[in-house]
């Protein structure tokens, strides 16, 4: 059997080609990081590159999952912990219980039969010599008019309101979808949406520029209304997820200091 030889100490690589490989391997590991890695995992994007292949939404996507699974876990604890009481609360419960049941008691034994303080014939002079006061009049002082003038009516929200744009789209069980709008750093918009059909689980958010910020999450919500104000320049909006077994159709209606609204997913 055939054994291969051992290198010489001429074929084996010097120190410095060791160092170079290194380095190269730690360049291109940093690359990777920055560029694949990072944006398609936690959707931070320093470089740009993520955006233009596609990457730094897929890390967007992922990182409402991992949201919405734990509001979903958030929000099965709580039901689990109001459905089953506490060991204080079943204590006071029992406790006010037995007191209840002690004071029930204690009616019972002092209980007298009641005489009746005047005969059936006999008028109360006090209350003969006052005349009830009839509580749907207006107060002295006041007219008909000014109290009825104190009865207002909140004006219908948005009733009034006009705006830059407005889209309505549909959503399947399970499907989600984003919309942004291109605002400067400082820039303010109103909005307001609704959705028919079911609640909806929704992140408003923002990136651009290696930035990335959630401005506001909700879980089960059917309305929200507004003011957007972006914290850098870059791309801002909603991203909406249907958790219900329909169809749900959301309306969008916004206005004020951006330049487009587009359609991200």
């Amino acid at each position: 059997m055939y054994n291969t030889d051992l290198p010489t100490r001429a074929e084996l690589p010097t120190t410095g080609k060791l160092i170079r490989s290194t380095l190269v391997a730690a360049v291109v590991a940093v690359a990777l990081l920055v560029t694949v890695v990072l944006p398609a995992e936690y959707a931070i994007d320093p470089t740009g590159a993520g955006r233009l292949l596609g990457l730094t939404e897929m890390g967007e996507i992922k990182l409402q999952l991992v949201e919405e699974a734990e509001l979903d876990r958030a929000a099965t604890q709580a039901a689990t912990d109001e459905a089953s009481p506490t060991v204080a609360e079943q204590q006071a419960q029992t406790s006010a219980e037995n007191q209840a049941a002690a004071d029930a008691s204690l009616e019972t034994t002092t209980e007298q039969p009641a005489t009746a303080s005047t005969s059936s014939g006999a008028a109360d002079p006090v209350a003969s010599s006052e005349p009830a006061q009839d509580e749907s009049q207006p107060e002295a002082g006041q007219s008909i008019a000014d109290a009825t003038s104190t009865q207002e009516q909140a004006p219908e929200a948005n009733g009034s309101a006009t705006w830059r744009d407005e889209v309505s789209f549909a959503l399947a069980p399970g499907e989600g979808t984003e919309y942004k709008l291109t605002m400067e750093e400082g820039a303010i918009a109103r909005f307001a949406w609704i959705s028919e059909g079911g609640p909806l689980n929704f992140d408003t958010h923002g990136d651009g520029n290696g930035n990335s910020i959630s401005y506001e999450k909700g879980r089960g919500v059917p309305e929200d209304e507004g003011e957007l104000e972006a914290a850098f320049t870059g791309n801002h909006g909603w991203f909406f997820r249907n958790r219900n077994d329909n169809e749900v159709t959301v309306v969008l209606r916004i206005d004020g200091d951006y330049g487009e609204l587009k359609r991200m997913l």
